[in-house]
């Protein structure tokens, strides 16, 4: 009988211990899946942040070479040097009035038309932070958090008129906020027990 004892008193130790090593495994693995998916949604808004930064960076610079008074102004300055150069050139080689007005105006022409293409090329340069934009809000727009993705569709908003920075600050703070929620573990039981205890 004390043999049966013992080996009831076994099964059901090594059945209490294989349930609870299968439960602590079982639990371990879910923190760690989760923490996972937490890393990797905060690299996707990492990503996402640095895109719409590079973005704003594109804008401002595009701006800055392209917008602003003295650029236009210069633009101006040297297609008028130019239309006087081609019109002298012109009366030089033996051309009228007429023939050196054409000739100038062709030049001139010519440095708008390279002004122009150099301008959309830059303008091009704000392709690929919009592509990766894109690609890095892809994910965020999939997950299970309705604040995250509520705030990645208006950062993508905002960012498609980059010209309203004001809007764009916005929504990015709102982002950075709702990222920071979705990522942040729960509390433990203990934090929980602790925070009811001191508040």
């Amino acid at each position: 009988m004390d043999k049966l004892i013992e080996l009831a008193v076994s099964v059901v130790s090594g059945g209490g211990v294989a349930l609870l090593t299968w439960w602590l495994t079982t639990r371990s693995r879910d923190r760690q899946d989760e923490e996972r998916e937490r890393e990797a949604l905060r690299g996707h808004a990492d990503a996402l942040v640095v895109a719409v930064s590079d973005l704003r960076a594109a804008y401002v610079v595009n701006r800055m070479l392209w917008e602003r008074w003295p650029e236009i102004l210069r633009t101006v300055a040297l297609t008028a040097i130019a239309v006087l150069g081609g019109a002298t050139r012109a009366r030089i080689a033996g051309g009228t009035d007429m023939q050196g007005a054409l000739v100038g105006a062709g030049r001139g022409a010519e440095l708008l038309a390279e002004e122009r293409v150099v301008g959309k090329q830059a303008l091009t340069a704000l392709r690929e932070p919009f592509n990766r934009i894109a690609t890095a809000a892809a994910p965020l727009l999939r997950c299970p958090t309705p604040a995250l993705v509520t705030a990645t569709e208006e950062l993508l908003s905002a960012a498609e008129s980059v010209t309203d920075t004001v809007r764009l600050e916005e929504k990015l703070a709102a982002f950075g906020r709702a990222s920071l929620e979705a990522t942040t573990p729960p509390p433990t039981r203990r934090e929980r027990r602790r925070a009811r205890r001191s508040g």
